[in-house]
């Protein structure tokens, strides 16, 4: 806290001189040469800027050719031929969030020692803008300011503006993230971050009004700029020093923590406490607006009461389920889940849609319909994934990023939240007047309007509850209902859909992968294992690059080093894939994608994993991943595959490393549990022996486990893993990666089940109820 403080004065103290703004200055390094535009009608030159660099129009020649006349500048700068006036390095890019810059007047260099070069050759001050590409409020900043040609002029003249890709580049946006939060004591998108050319941060915040006197700022984007680059000039000293003890401060933050001894069950019922008495007994979710899904971990709630038998927090986790399913959160017309919700009945969304969000959300349903056998749960999982089919899920089988809040009017105006939202008189002219009555009375559709004159449909009561207050058949009025949100939902697709962000992330893809698998096996649905299996063959074949797996697939081309969540995700996604098809190449793939993990991440000397492989770029700060997000920590999950490595291959060099892993986490989590909940379901997993069950399928009766499994995906056993395997080839096989199952075999010629637990078994069986009774205790 002291040092927050010093860095804020120092900070403040940055605009408390006056000097001249300095001019453009005369430098080499930029090379710049004018040209005749009548040869290159294209293309405009930047404002503040001297003139091209000859080779850059060359590339821009060919990557118009290349994009092809399907390309659309995003731009209000548009020539009477339709192209975009202005083009910057961002054009190159692949990344959808740079592309939408890619024609802003502003001079954009993508992240590289390119920019930072040139900053130090010109003695310029980095500006550099993290977003991407579904952020709401990174469109307004770039529609007020980095559109602004004045604005733009200014950067120009006086800065080396860079524009980031968070989703490409997690580990730029936690080590400046940091020094935002360092500084002001808060964070968000977009980001904005001043530089020395040496990439040290002095001075940052996120979104900025671009003038005076906007949305009520008292100081707006231009004179910051004004300012800061005014004090850059004449107080060299200060920002140095604030520079310097500013990445002092983010190397703190990121690094790692001295390893202490191994937490204990106390920390999971701190945790519960701390949950308990921030939970919204309303609304579900913790108290407070706004409400993210991830706030209130779901199944770390669901594992404590399994655990401790704890009624409190099985309600708290089936009420934030039914509330986050039965609010605008969720699109009752095409499935899945939104971001968050701005209000704190999940009514009002932010609107855009993340691959992220919607894998968690599955797997927390998952788990519920497992431990309550509430179909409305199993009902919101299908609608999820198909969803996920449909509109994020690429010809190849990987699935996109996300989908934005921001969609056209009729009348070609973008606006958050129209493509989701509809009027009584919309929906009464394509329903007729009874279909839109029930809807009405289903989903919210009163006298008031919930958003900006229009409808977000939510559902208050239970169709059950309603069917009973209008005297209806209930299945009756599920199939209208059905009917009625297809309809809405074929109209729906007339409308011009939010920009999808098209890049297929490894670790993204891992979390759908697992989600996909575990659905497949809960829910006995072949489809979803297909699903699971193309998406993972897609990673694998263009993700996993001479023996690494890079972050981002895009245009054919897949880029950047990968990331601890990358790895991590991933790994998780190959068990759970093993799990729900049997086929031991995804275990051992899990156990390849490890061994790499570990060579180049792990934290040999104190325990866990690092954000960035020790061959990465060098950075200012290498993050060593603690907390939770809207995403798990890469090293809670890194650090349940241990785990689960461990009990299918019985070697105890996975635990030993778990072990590890835990104690060079435990003094911030004694400090602050409730920031790490991921990691804590690897703790229980450590503290409580895992369930082995092995189930033994008859010789060419591949398949004939069924009987069994479904006693199985019946209950929730969070902690088990499981092993089923066929006598002959495929035992022998899968029993050199797994010793567990050596010696074991079905009996009578019957699928045989074999129950153990902390290296005591219970009897073999072959008998259905037997065995529900035998996983049951």
């Amino acid at each position: 806290m002291l040092i927050k403080t010093g860095l804020s004065s120092l900070a403040a103290g940055l605009f408390l001189c006056t000097c001249m703004i300095g001019c453009f200055p005369e430098s080499p390094a930029q090379e710049y040469q004018a040209i005749n535009l009548k040869k290159n009608p294209a293309f405009t030159i930047l404002p503040g800027t001297k003139g091209f660099n000859m080779n850059l129009v060359d590339q821009y020649s060919a990557m118009k050719l290349k994009r092809g006349p399907s390309y659309t500048p995003r731009t209000k700068h548009l020539n009477p031929d339709g192209w975009a006036k202005y083009t910057n390095r961002l054009f190159l890019e692949s990344s959808p969030y740079l592309l939408q810059h890619a024609h802003n007047p502003v001079d954009w260099y993508p992240w590289g020692g390119e920019a930072f070069q040139t900053a130090a050759a010109l003695n310029r001050p980095v500006l550099l803008s993290v977003g991407y590409s579904t952020c709401h409020w990174c469109h307004v900043m770039e529609e007020e300011s980095f559109e602004d040609e004045e604005i733009a002029r200014y950067i120009n003249e006086n800065y080396i503006p860079i524009k980031v890709d968070r989703e490409e580049r997690p580990d730029v946006d936690a080590i400046y993230m940091a020094a935002v939060q360092a500084l002001t004591g808060r964070g968000g998108w977009p980001m904005t971050v001043w530089l020395t050319p040496d990439r040290k941060p002095f001075y940052g915040g996120t979104y900025y009004p671009a003038r005076d006197g906007d949305r009520g700022a008292g100081m707006g984007f231009l004179t910051l700029l004004k300012k800061i680059k005014q004090t850059y000039e004449d107080r060299k000293d200060l920002v140095n020093q604030t520079s310097r003890q500013l990445t002092d401060v983010v190397k703190q933050m990121l690094g790692p923590d001295a390893s202490s001894q191994l937490p204990g069950k106390d920390i999971l019922e701190q945790s519960f406490q701390s949950y308990q008495n921030r939970f919204d007994p309303l609304n579900g979710g913790l108290r407070g607006a706004p409400k993210f899904p991830s706030s209130l971990p779901v199944r770390f709630l669901l594992r404590y009461y399994q655990r401790f038998n704890n009624s409190d927090a099985l309600n708290m986790a089936t009420q934030t389920l039914d509330k986050m399913a039965a609010g605008g959160l969720y699109d009752h017309v095409g499935g899945g889940f939104h971001r968050y919700a701005t209000d704190e009945k999940w009514i009002v969304p932010h609107f855009e849609k993340m691959l992220y969000d919607n894998a968690l959300l599955v797997m927390d349903y998952l788990d519920g319909y497992q431990l309550t056998g509430n179909p409305e749960y199993r009902r919101v999982v299908h609608e999820v994934l198909h969803y996920v089919r449909r509109d994020m899920t690429s010809p190849e089988g990987a699935f996109f990023s996300a989908t934005d809040a921001d969609s056209l009017t009729p009348k070609g105006h973008r606006e958050e939240g129209y493509f989701f939202t509809w009027t009584p008189e919309e929906m009464e002219k394509l329903l007729g007047p009874d279909l839109a009555g029930l809807i009405r009375e289903t989903h919210a559709v009163g006298s008031f309007p919930n958003f900006e004159g229009r409808y977000i449909l939510n559902t208050p009561e239970t169709i059950s509850d309603v069917a009973e207050r209008l005297d209806m058949d209930e299945q009756h009025l599920r199939s209208q209902i059905a009917k009625a949100l297809n309809m809405l939902h074929g109209e729906r697709e007339n409308r011009p859909p939010p920009l999808r962000d098209e890049k297929i992330l490894t670790a993204w893809n891992g979390l759908m992968i697992s989600a996909f698998a575990k659905a497949a096996f809960v829910l006995d649905e072949p489809g979803y294992r297909a699903d699971a299996v193309r998406a993972a063959t897609f990673v694998l074949d263009r993700l996993y690059v001479d023996g690494r797996l890079q972050r981002s697939y895009m245009d054919g081309v897949a880029k950047h080093n990968g990331y601890l969540n990358d790895y991590a995700f991933l790994i998780a996604g190959m068990i759970d894939l093993y799990e729900a098809t049997h086929d031991i190449q995804w275990l051992k793939n899990a156990m390849e994608l490890e061994t790499i993990l570990a060579r180049y991440y792990e934290d040999t000397e104190n325990g866990g994993f690092f954000m960035t492989s020790m061959d990465h770029e060098d950075l200012i700060a290498r993050e060593k991943p603690k907390h939770d997000g809207a995403l798990p920590s890469g090293n809670a999950v890194a650090t349940m595959n241990l785990l689960r490595l461990g009990a299918f291959t019985s070697n105890p060099d996975y635990h030993l490393r778990a072990e590890k892993a835990l104690q060079a986490f435990s003094g911030t989590l004694s400090a602050n549990p409730t920031a790490m909940a991921e990691l804590q379901l690897a703790l229980d997993n450590f503290l409580v022996p895992p369930r082995e069950i092995v189930i033994v399928e008859p010789k060419d009766k591949r398949g004939s486990s069924d009987v069994l499994l479904d006693k199985l995906r019946q209950q929730y056993l969070p902690g088990r893993i499981i092993v089923v395997a066929t006598e002959g080839n495929d035992l022998d096989s899968q029993a050199k990666i797994i010793p567990i199952i050596k010696q074991k075999s079905a009996m009578n010629a019957k699928p045989t089940a074999y129950v153990c637990e902390n290296k005591t078994c219970q009897s073999p069986t072959d008998d259905p109820e037997n065995f529900a009774r035998q996983i049951a205790k």
